[in-house]
């Protein structure tokens, strides 16, 4: 069974009640296999309560891809509080992303998102915005600042699609790998992440570092 997680949005306790089971019924059973029905019960409220905070499954849905995705969101912004310089920050940004990502956790968002956005593309639009787009818009403003420019030289793409494609490098074989072999139970290894992570932050920094930057390359 998938893990609870803290708090992102404040709400009445029925609300967040609500919220949790569904997360738990959605990442376990799939949005098209999961039922206001089961959700209440695992809720242990009636129906009209839940129906009192979210009017539909899809609401109801959207709201569990919102705080996820808030909730991923702030770790990753909060690992990188401390980073002593761009590549110490784009090393621990990526540690605190992949670890995240290839968790049980998110492994079963990512795939309840994409088994069903094909049928109900809007929640897959809210994934990706509050998601990916939100994470990379992170790593973008840092590549942005007047220190990463010293040490990047990104004018040919610009910040934003160099944190794309950061990004892609990160999770792209790791991501697939993981999704792939769903009967592998465990996590990959705080070593393994730190293999992906050092692959893809050396690699940026030798694409578009300036002469520094090269050399502090992982």
């Amino acid at each position: 069974m998938l893990s609870p997680a803290p708090d992102v949005f404040p709400l009445p306790d029925k609300a967040r009640q609500v919220l949790e089971a569904a997360c738990q019924i959605f990442l376990e059973h799939g949005y098209s296999a999961a039922t206001t029905d089961m959700i209440q019960q695992a809720a242990g409220v009636s129906k009209s309560t839940v129906y009192a905070y979210y009017e539909n499954k899809a609401v109801l849905f959207q709201a569990v891809i919102e705080e996820e995705c808030a909730r991923f969101t702030d770790r990753v912004v909060a690992a990188t509080s401390d980073a002593p310089d761009l590549a110490g920050l784009l090393l621990q940004l990526g540690q605190a992303y992949l670890s995240l990502v290839l968790s049980p956790r998110g492994l079963a968002l990512y795939r309840v998102v994409v088994a069903d956005a094909i049928r109900f593309p809007e929640l897959g639009h809210c994934f990706y915005q509050a998601g990916p787009r939100a994470i990379q818009k992170v790593l973008a403003a840092h590549l942005g600042t007047p220190l990463a420019q010293e040490a990047l030289d990104l004018e040919p793409i610009g910040a934003e699609r160099a944190a794309g494609l950061f990004f892609s490098m990160l999770r792209g074989e790791a991501q697939l790998e993981c999704l792939t072999h769903p009967a592998l139970e465990e996590s990959p290894s705080r070593a393994q992440i730190n293999q992906w992570v050092e692959l893809a932050v050396g690699t940026f920094l030798r694409a578009f570092g300036r002469s520094t930057a090269r050399r502090t390359a992982p």
